[in-house]
Order: structure tokens, then sequence, then C-alpha cells
């Protein structure tokens, strides 16, 4: 790397951004601080344009160069997760029971690196809207981004999103056209019927014997009622009922999952989950009560952004540590309300293989440092690959 490299330059202080953010730790749509945090520093770039508090504690920083009414974005998340750290980090979380363990204070920082650069260089004709959302976890903050008008005040003509992967061979980015990460649709479901003494079970129903048969003839959707080529997943991740160890309860409660790519999986699940509990239900004389909800759709990169986001790739780590060609992983990801409303394309940063509780979402995850100047680089060629102007410089 050049010794003026602007990238390595700035890298030191974009690993200071993330560890920063990491040590202060904030919940979906609670990310005041984090936020805030954001919102200044795109100011003290030169950005004349920050808007804050859309879709609850989203900012967007808007960057122009030139003349070109041509506009993209890039987004990274804000929040945290309800995890309690076991890194021993210097920086580890400040915040009790909240923790950075899926990467996004070092999404946040690489993004804000790279604002920083593009603000000094103006590499590029057009408009550039950095967007930091919040609550991509759970709660789905790109549609309330969206919903308080992200894209009728911001109008681009794709978005673009990147995160680390682990299990990805480090100094790899993957990216392909079409599904790159599955719909999540929950569910919850409750058998109620009478409670009894243990001793005495012929005085009541038995809500735990039914739960243990739905459990069993859930996976039918799976193994009996969907083509085996098309990816479907059904999974329970709860079941509570009772709290005496010589009682019978009257309740049993559940709660599942189903990932999917295949759109209408999600009302093909809803149904026969419903007839599934039903019968269940029936049988054991017990009352069934079913709430479905329909979560993030897949993830469907879009085919031009797709092949901007590949040549910007291949330019910044070589096309042979560009892959294209992998299964899409059926984790979920709510940038997907983004690329269905605009286009665009999400791509992975290979980090290389981790040990146990190390992955995402672990309660050792650890932000691997070494991804930060290839991002930085990623996105300097996205933009100016994709917006071309002057002659880059930083991306060279």
């Amino acid at each position: 790397m050049l010794h003026n490299d602007p990238i390595a330059a700035l890298t030191p202080e974009v690993i200071e951004w993330q560890r920063h953010i990491h040590a202060n730790p904030e919940l979906g749509f609670n990310e005041q601080e984090t936020a805030r945090f954001v919102a200044e520093k795109l100011r003290a770039f030169g950005f004349e344009e920050v808007h804050e508090g859309i879709g609850g504690t989203g900012v967007v920083g808007v960057l122009r160069s030139g003349t070109s009414a041509r506009a993209i974005g890039l987004r990274a998340e804000l929040d945290a997760l309800p995890v309690v750290e076991r890194t021993d980090l210097p920086h580890a979380s400040r915040n009790p029971g909240v923790m950075h363990a899926c990467g996004h204070d070092g999404h946040i920082a690489m993004l804000l690196g790279a604002a920083r650069l593009l603000s000094q260089s103006r590499a590029f004709d057009g408009t550039v809207c950095f967007v930091f959302q919040p609550a991509e976890e759970n709660e789905g903050g790109s549609m309330r981004m969206i919903e308080d008008g992200l894209f009728k005040r911001f109008p681009v003509e794709a978005m673009y999103a990147v995160h680390n992967w682990p299990g990805v061979r480090l100094g790899t980015i993957a990216a392909r056209v079409g599904p790159q990460m599955a719909a999540v649709d929950t569910f919850e479901l409750t058998f109620e019927g009478l409670g009894a003494h243990a001793a005495m079970p012929q005085l009541g129903d038995d809500p735990i014997l039914a739960a243990g048969a739905f459990v069993q003839a859930v996976q039918r959707i799976v193994s009996r009622s969907v083509d085996p080529q098309s990816a479907l997943v059904v999974s329970l991740t709860q079941i509570h009922g009772g709290n005496v160890g010589n009682i019978v309860p009257g309740k049993v409660w559940l709660q599942g999952t189903c990932r999917f790519f295949e759109p209408g999986h999600s009302d093909h699940c809803e149904r026969l989950i419903g007839e599934i509990a039903r019968g269940v239900a029936t049988a054991h004389s017990l009352n069934a009560t079913l709430d479905y909800k329909k979560g993030y759709p897949p993830l469907i990169n879009t085919a031009d952004a797709t092949a901007r986001a590949i040549e910007a790739a291949a330019v910044t780590v070589g096309r042979e540590n560009v892959s294209t060609e992998f299964s899409p992983s059926l984790g979920c990801e709510d940038f997907a309300f983004m690329v269905r409303e605009a286009g665009g394309c999400y791509a992975w940063i290979g980090v290389g293989d981790v040990g146990p509780r190390e992955g995402l979402h672990g309660d050792r995850y650890v932000f691997n440092d070494e991804i930060v100047p290839t991002v930085l680089r990623y996105y300097l060629n996205l933009v100016e690959q994709t917006l071309p102007g002057k002659t880059p410089e930083a991306a060279r």
C-alpha cells in the first residue's frame, strides 16, 4: 500500500471509531448516542446536509458533487444486540446486557470512513446518500425509514450495503444476483385446556402432549408439502408450560420461525401451521390460538446494481477473490425492504473462520479490523465507478 494512501492513513481512526461505538452499544430505536455520534462526524467532515430522526433514530448524510442528477445510497446499521459480552476486550461494552455482537459498530465506522474520504476527494459526479438505519436486528428499522419518507426525500437508483461474514475467506467479497438472504416469518401458538394433578391426568387435558405432537407434525411442511429443491426451514425455538412438578398445566405456549426464499412459502406456511395446530388441538380436546406474523422479505439483489458491486469488488480485491456462485443464507436482513423498494446489492465481506460463540451474535464475537481498508476501498470504487466524475485518487 502506498505511503501516502489516504485509506491507509484513515484506517487507524476508523478503528478508533469502531472501538468507541462498540463500548457504547444501544438497542434498536434507542440508538440516541450512536446517532448523535454519526451526525456529529458527518458535520465535521463538511456535510451540509445531515438529516436526523428519520424512522426513529435514523441519520442520512447527503453528499453532492458535480452536476449529475444520479444518486445512490450506502447503508449501515446503528443497533446492537441484547447479548452479555464475554470478550474481555479493553473496549468491551459498558452497557451491561447489550453488545455489538454482529459488527454493526464496524459497519458504521467504515461507512463514516467512506463518507470522510469522499467528502475530501469529491471524485464522483452525482449524489451519495449515507443511510444509517436503526433497529436492523428484529424491529424492521429500514421499513420505518421508508415509511418516514426515506426514498421520497432522498431518491436513489440503488442501495448498497456490506456485512462482515464469518466463514467466508478473508480477502473475499461475495455477492450474487437474486436471493442472498432469506425471508423470515414468526409464529406463536398456544394450546389451552384444563390442568390436572399429575397423578390424576384423566381429570384434565394435556397441552404438553399436544405440543409434542405439534413439534413432530409441523415438520411435514418441509418434508412433504414443498419441492425438496426449494429451501424452507420451520424451527420451533421456544416451548413454555407449567411451573410445578406434580401438576399437568392447562396451557403451553410455543414460538417458531419459518425461513425461505420463495415469497409464496409465507402464505403456505401460515395455512398449514394453522391446519396442523387445529388438528392437534382437536385430537387432544384443546383450544389452539395461532398468531402468525409475516416478517422481513427475502433479500433479492437486483441485476444492474449487483453487476456494479461485483465490478467494484473485482477492482478492490481482484476478480479471483470475488465470489458470485454460492448458496444464499437462510439468515434474514431487513436491508431487504430497501432493495425491494429501490433496487440494490448486499455484499458479504469475508473475515475468515471463527470458533464457537465467536460468530455473528456470539457473546465472544470480535470485529475483524483487517477488513477496514478493503471495505473503504470497495465503497470508494463503487461510488467512483457508478457515478464517474473526475479521476479518482483514493481508490487507486
